[in-house]
């Protein structure tokens, strides 16, 4: 009897190694208290938060030109933090503008008055469900943030978050938005074939607009839509000069915005074929950095 028990034993723990690389991975539980920001993560098996430290380099004062994209997800983020009626958001438009910055800025901004934000992306939207139950009924407000929502033509997945979005977000306890930018206002890439043909579709299709609808309904699980455009030349080299001033200041590097520093600043622009704070930020880096460098050689 004690050889059989032996026998069974041993293999049970044969079997126990084998399958010990397929369970997921305990993982330390995250501290909101003390973190401000974490992603979601996938390996393997297993699914948890990852503790990512709090970028406060950017403040929302710095974000010029979009003041009222800025005021709007402002008030409708103090709706949110003080428990009243408060939207999803999407943020679309042209890259470089400011979308991102604008979040995480108010991350910074309202951190110590217990907003989270939480990072996730789209591929990981699917576990939306699993995120949000996990944080209901924490004292925190947790921001969900998917950057660069988009998908391509042909991509069917888009029903299945369109669904889940539906679940997730109809049913989102008080304490958790879902903010989300996009270069695309539908999320999903608008054919000029969708005009067409109306009366039938495709595939002798009776209701295409049925279809087309479908295909911009995604958007419309935010409440709130913000819109950004790419900047004037003006805009832009305000931008420029106030880039130059944050990174000049520190170092206390005297400067004079003259015109031959704008038309730089304008080439630098026309080389990237954009003009949006991304690309003011990054000519106010190199700029600074030049004079600097040449200051101490």
């Amino acid at each position: 009897m004690s050889e059989l028990m032996n026998e069974f034993l041993q293999r049970a723990n044969q079997l126990l190694q084998q399958v010990a690389p397929l369970l997921p991975k305990p993982t330390e539980a995250i501290d909101w208290n003390s973190v401000y920001a974490a992603s979601w993560q996938r390996k393997g098996n297993s699914s948890f938060f990852r503790a990512i430290p709090l970028n406060a380099d950017i403040q929302l004062g710095d974000l010029l030109g979009v003041d009222h994209q800025r005021e709007q997800l402002l008030r409708n983020t103090q709706q949110f933090m003080q428990g009243y009626p408060a939207n999803h958001a999407l943020l679309w438009g042209a890259r470089g503008t400011g979308k991102s910055s604008i979040v995480r800025a108010l991350l910074a901004e309202y951190a110590e008055q217990g907003l989270r934000l939480i990072e996730v992306e789209r591929n990981e939207l699917a576990d939306l469900p699993m995120i949000v139950e996990s944080l209901a009924g924490l004292p925190q407000h947790f921001i969900v943030f998917c950057d660069d929502l988009s998908f391509e033509a042909g991509e069917g997945d888009y029903r299945i978050l369109k669904s889940v979005l539906d679940g997730s977000l109809e049913r989102a306890p008080d304490n958790v938005l879902l903010y989300a930018t996009s270069n695309r206002r539908h999320l999903l890439p608008e054919q000029h074939s969708d005009n067409q043909n109306w009366q039938r579709g495709d595939g002798g299709e009776l209701h295409p607009s049925e279809a087309v609808e479908d295909k911009i309904a995604l958007s419309d699980r935010f409440g709130l839509w913000l819109s950004f455009y790419p900047f004037s030349q003006e805009h832009y080299l305000k931008v420029v000069q106030h880039w130059i001033a944050y990174y000049a200041q520190p170092a206390q590097l005297s400067w004079q915005f003259t015109d031959q520093l704008a038309k730089e600043a304008i080439s630098w622009a026309q080389t990237r074929g954009n003009r949006n704070g991304r690309c003011a930020a990054q000519f106010a880096k190199q700029w600074v950095g030049l004079q600097l460098l040449q200051r101490h050689a």
